[in-house]
């Protein structure tokens, strides 16, 4: 699905976690120091890349609130390197995503953006952490729609939904992401145009393409005609 004119959009929204916010350093780093009090020496990326794989399986789970899913998600992988963490003590995750901070370009592209169009924020998050979050990201919002609202977690379609229901139907509204499988994958089902910010340049193998792919969120603003 291509993107539409720009003199038709009138609506952007985005990711937060990985789009906006770095949170596979902020992961990285609150991990690191956590092992750094009990000695431990740690591969914090490997670490990261797993974490991320069980904290989806989690989410695909009946619905709890996004800081007990980080902290079943961190028990869990750090279990799996012989690392007994008790479940209280895994609050340091929740706890850290007041430190993660917006890749370098966020709040200038969001700026933008928002002198351009109307923009939103789409997460998987509860309302507390994104909370958190918006204390690093200047833009004021139109629209908010997190799992907490929701109930859910994407891949489920019910955040695309639940904005699309709130800014009136799915025409001229465009999504920024990272993550292909939480949030491209279901809005092209859904017909949304979407930008895929492909930090780590993955491959599609044999995915469906987004309406465009771009290594970075100033680059997907630049797309939209908001470049800087």
């Amino acid at each position: 699905m291509a993107l539409p004119a720009l003199k038709t959009i009138k609506w952007v929204t985005t990711d937060c976690y990985g789009t906006l916010i770095d949170w596979e350093k902020g992961l990285a780093d609150a991990f690191k120091r956590e092992a750094d009090r009990d000695g431990l020496s740690i591969d914090t990326d490997a670490l990261v890349k797993r974490f991320l794989e069980v904290q989806a399986e989690v989410m695909a789970g009946s619905y709890e609130l996004y800081a007990e899913v980080m902290r079943r998600a961190g028990v869990k992988v750090a279990e799996e390197i012989g690392w007994r963490i008790e479940p209280s003590r895994a609050q340091f995750i929740p706890d850290s995503v007041a430190a993660w901070q917006p890749f370098r370009e966020s709040n200038a592209a969001m700026d933008r953006l928002a002198g351009r169009y109307q923009v939103g924020i789409v997460s998987n998050v509860d309302d507390k952490l994104l909370g958190v979050s918006r204390r690093h990201l200047r833009t004021e919002l139109e629209l908010v729609v997190t799992a907490q609202q929701v109930r859910s977690y994407k891949p489920d379609p019910a955040h695309f939904k639940e904005a699309a229901r709130r800014i009136g139907g799915k025409k001229g509204w465009v999504h920024i992401a990272a993550g292909y499988d939480s949030d491209v994958a279901p809005l092209l089902k859904m017909n949304v145009p979407v930008i895929w910010v492909n930090r780590h340049g993955e491959k599609l193998e044999g995915r469906k393409a987004p309406s465009a792919t771009v290594k970075t969120f100033r680059d997907a603003a630049k797309k939209l005609g908001a470049g800087g």
